[in-house]
């Protein structure tokens, strides 16, 4: 073969301009659809001065072409544990909030709204406009939320159960379910594949790729006080705010769902000592949309499906965090740390093999993917 010869044996690239509008309008039809706002609608936007101000546009834009009026309020950050008081009574009068604060989920006064039907979004992942461009933008919601419903039938009904967590570092970790808490936390309206804020008291995330929790508080009644019984250790591959995945393997001890001891000598592991032990596990987020790019954890894990993040709610502030992330979205007392390649198995069957997400061979799933195109290239073909 000459030298001179160019080797091709893959396709090339298309030219962006032959997708990149018939793309743009799929993505469209999933934000419309996620924002579902109606005639009269109060729609609050709850957001921080980083905000992309054209997402906040889109938006209002939107919500105004349906009969809905928009208000805003802004906080000098999205790191909020808590709802302040200037904030409450705009918060009382809405029905449909679009938030990028830190505290939207946890924030008693929040969960009361929603409780009474208030609608939510948000947007963590919804930062900058042009992330529309993205495949996971344009990637089916409806789908995801089938890939959803499929890794919760693994969750048996009518027991108690175990999770289990391995890896090939060494992981061994393990949640106790009770029956009581399975119907708790799969009643939410994400564990049962709903990715539109059209139903009272809703909660979802834009753009549809962070999934619900494989546990989190909602599962003891938002009771922070509640028994929790998991155990063991956990080596994470990495966290938010390295930037790249841990060269040495470190382990996290818990005892029920606080950090008493992290192994390791390297200049991570000493970080990661000073700022997880006493820390508390809050939440178990899983990535569930097949286009989300696995190897990308800021701002919060990968969205990717079968991705961990271990959300943990420090003891105290970390420097470590305020010097490296001083503008991250999330407050300085909280840490995620990832896992790319976890093994899950519930009562000793498969919920994650190896960070692939089962349920992305489920018939269900494919015979839904169908609807769409390709089922391999749409679920297993990553980005």
């Amino acid at each position: 073969m000459n030298n001179m010869d160019t080797l091709v044996g893959l396709p090339q690239a298309l030219n962006p301009a032959v997708t990149q509008t018939k793309n743009y309008f799929a993505a469209l039809e999933n934000f419309q659809r996620t924002f579902a706002f109606r005639q009269g609608d109060k729609v609050l936007l709850l957001t921080d001065p980083l905000l992309d101000t054209r997402v906040a546009d889109a938006v209002m834009g939107l919500a105004r072409a349906r009969g809905a009026t928009v208000r805003q309020y802004m906080e000098t950050t999205s790191q909020m544990t808590e709802v302040p008081q200037a904030a409450k009574a705009l918060v009382a009068e809405a029905d449909f909030v679009v938030s990028t604060w830190f505290c939207s989920i946890f924030d008693p006064f929040f969960i009361a709204r929603r409780a009474a039907g208030q609608r939510w979004v948000k947007i963590t992942y919804f930062r900058d406009l042009d992330l529309l461009h993205t495949p996971q933008a344009r990637f089916p919601a409806e789908l995801v939320g089938e890939i959803i419903r499929a890794t919760a039938l693994r969750y048996p009904a009518g027991q108690d159960f175990t999770v289990k967590f391995s890896d090939v570092r060494g992981s061994d970790y393990s949640i106790e379910y009770t029956a009581e808490m399975r119907e708790l936390l799969l009643a939410h309206n994400r564990w049962r594949g709903k990715m539109f804020a059209d139903e009272p008291g809703c909660y979802v995330h834009y753009l549809p790729t962070h999934g619900p929790n494989l546990w989190d508080r909602t599962a003891h009644r938002n009771d922070a006080n509640a028994p929790v019984t998991m155990s063991g250790t956990l080596y994470p591959q990495w966290a938010v705010g390295f930037a790249a995945p841990f060269a040495e393997k470190i382990g996290c001890r818990f005892e029920s769902d606080t950090i008493v001891e992290v192994t390791g000598e390297s200049p991570d592991a000493v970080i990661l000592r000073e700022m997880l032990v006493g820390g508390r596990l809050i939440e178990l987020g899983c990535g569930f949309n097949p286009k989300a790019p696995r190897h990308t954890i800021y701002p919060a894990g990968s969205n990717a499906p079968g991705a961990l993040h271990f959300g943990i709610d420090l003891a105290k502030p970390s420097d470590y965090i305020l010097r490296t992330m001083p503008q991250w979205e999330e407050p300085p007392v909280h840490m995620d740390l990832v896992t790319l390649d976890s093994s899950v198995t519930v009562e000793g069957k498969s919920l994650i093999e190896g960070g692939f997400l089962t349920a992305l061979r489920d018939p269900a799933v494919r015979a839904a993917a169908e609807k769409f195109g390709n089922p391999v290239e749409l679920l297993e073909t990553a980005v």
